[in-house]
């Protein structure tokens, strides 16, 4: 029945940034491929929509460019136009392009990290935090996202955290200001089950996370965040909120003045057994 068929409002958060002409092109090139090979089997747009359980208008959409075509539905269309596992192949690039561009760039480089360190002094980073601690902070954000959007930041937040499950693993190292784990963003349970996923991320072999303290003093990361990202060919890139304009760089000698400020992050920092220990305490108190 058309009423089983699925719409935009089943799944959400999947439209096009009209921002991103990258983005763009490859959506509305993966669009064109799919009507081209329905059109060639003969089947109406109506026809072709039930065989894959999504309602035309949706069909007409991501043939048009206006909407990204999940997973399932390149893998269904592959099916029922007999594509032999060409149109699924389009996921690696439509995955590429799903998320927003100004998530996507650190993704991308995550992504390609074999070692990372990260300081923030504001907020939990992005892949520590959980999809209800994320969706709070982009609820308050006063951006008016619509649903759909807050849902797709959402997802591309969550979705960088594959950096944790890769095979070799990157070494990643976190310092997180003690205000950022005393702010109950979006209200004592999510808060608490935030507390309770640093914990369990801080155990993975692979993980160090670190407090500093409010009464630690002065130090290098007061002027704001810092990251060092470095790569499996000895390149590497950093930046920093109080440094070179807060643009990323790869210049040697500005990647040494960012590794020495971490390094005394680091070190003023509490260590990792005692940042646990801190954690706990946090949820003890509730």
């Amino acid at each position: 029945m058309t009423d089983e068929l699925k719409g935009e409002s089943d799944e959400p958060g999947w439209e096009v940034d009209p921002d991103d002409e990258w983005g763009v092109a490859v959506i509305a090139t993966v669009g064109r491929q799919l009507k081209l090979r329905r059109e060639a089997a003969g089947m109406r747009a109506g026809e072709f929509g039930k065989a894959i359980g999504y309602g035309e208008d949706l069909i007409y959409k991501v043939e048009g460019g206006k909407r990204i075509p999940q997973p399932g539905y390149l893998d269904n269309a592959d099916r029922v136009l007999r594509a032999g596992g060409l149109i699924s192949a389009m996921k690696e690039d439509v995955e590429k392009v799903r998320y927003p561009k100004k998530v996507r760039e650190p993704a991308e480089l995550e992504a390609k990290a074999v070692e990372m360190g990260v300081y923030v002094g504001l907020s939990i980073h992005g892949l520590l935090q959980t999809p209800e601690h994320a969706r709070a902070l982009f609820e308050v954000s006063q951006s008016a996202y619509s649903e759909a959007e807050l849902e797709r930041l959402v997802a591309a937040r969550t979705g960088r955290k594959s950096i944790f499950e890769r095979d070799p693993a990157p070494m990643l190292s976190f310092v997180q200001e003690e205000v950022t784990l005393r702010r109950r963003v979006g209200g004592t349970m999510v808060w608490r089950q935030q507390l309770e996923h640093l914990l369990e991320v801080a155990e993975l072999r692979h993980v160090t996370l670190q407090v500093m303290p409010t009464d630690s003093g002065a130090h290098p990361g007061l002027s704001g965040k810092i990251e060092v990202l470095k790569f499996e060919d000895g390149t590497a890139v950093g930046r920093s909120d109080g440094a070179f304009n807060g643009r990323p760089t790869s210049d040697l000698k500005q990647l040494r003045i960012l590794e020495l400020r971490y390094s005394t992050i680091r070190a003023q920092a509490l260590s990792p057994r005692e940042s646990l220990a801190f954690i706990k305490q946090l949820l003890g108190e509730t």
